[in-house]
């Protein structure tokens, strides 16, 4: 009996070590992973995955009457929710697409202040590229810290705001979306079918179209940002079915 209680406290932590050196060791071992196995191009993964991930999504752009690909779309991150909606831009006013599941993300509601607080970001952001190498399947680099992130982290003091953060495949978070594989590749698709800078990306503590923002957080620019996506959400409404 004891022989078994030692032997299920080693794989135990074998499995614990195991995880966090996946989750906080990736600048590590990423590079050793895409030199064994090699690197690949966007145009590579488009070839692997385009067309099952373009099958998967005409249904709902041809429920919302658009034509697969849209000419620009806005994807709208609820953290308490967990939901990723995706919303076509037409010149008759935005149409929703579809809502996708969020497998994971880190932190609590606010927006991200430093390095290392493992908070997801909150506020309007556009893609910086796409990296079809990541040690997360696929994934999007948002442009955090934005302009506005920036200027409040300058007068604050706060000289490491972070930086790298993604929507990206499997389902482990420090701060970023995870999405799951088989939804990255198609929102990968979708971005690289429609051109980066014709997407942007919402992200709020709730959805400001059902409750209010949360007042809790004690920033004196907090009122600045939620403005900024009470605006910025109510251009999507939908009847829900």
């Amino acid at each position: 009996m004891k022989t078994k209680l030692i032997s299920f406290a080693i794989l135990s932590a074998f499995l614990a070590g195991s995880l966090t050196t996946y989750i906080h060791g990736r600048s590590f071992w990423a590079p050793i992973y895409q030199k064994i196995v090699g690197k690949r191009s966007t145009a590579d993964v488009i070839t692997i995955y385009g067309d099952h991930a373009r099958n998967r999504m005409r249904p709902f752009f041809e429920q919302a009457n658009i034509s697969y690909p849209p000419q620009s779309i806005t994807f709208l991150a609820i953290k308490e929710t967990e939901q990723l909606e995706i919303w076509a831009e037409t010149n008759e006013g935005p149409r929703f697409i579809r809502s996708y599941q969020i497998e994971a993300m880190s932190g609590e509601p606010g927006p991200k202040l430093k390095e290392g607080d493992r908070q997801v970001p909150e506020g309007v952001y556009l893609i910086e590229y796409l990296n079809p190498n990541s040690a997360y399947h696929l994934s999007m680099k948002l442009d955090y810290p934005n302009p506005f992130d920036l200027k409040h982290a300058t007068a604050e003091g706060r000289t490491q705001p972070g930086s790298n953060i993604f929507i990206h495949g499997k389902a482990v978070s420090i701060g970023c979306l995870a999405m799951g594989d088989q939804t990255i590749e198609e929102l990968f698709v979708l971005t690289s079918d429609i051109g980066k800078a014709n997407i942007q990306i919402a992200i709020a503590p709730n959805d400001p179209r059902v409750s209010p923002l949360p007042t809790s957080v004690s920033l004196g620019w907090i009122s600045e940002l939620h403005s900024t996506l009470n605006s910025y959400f109510s251009r999507y409404t939908k009847t829900l079915n």
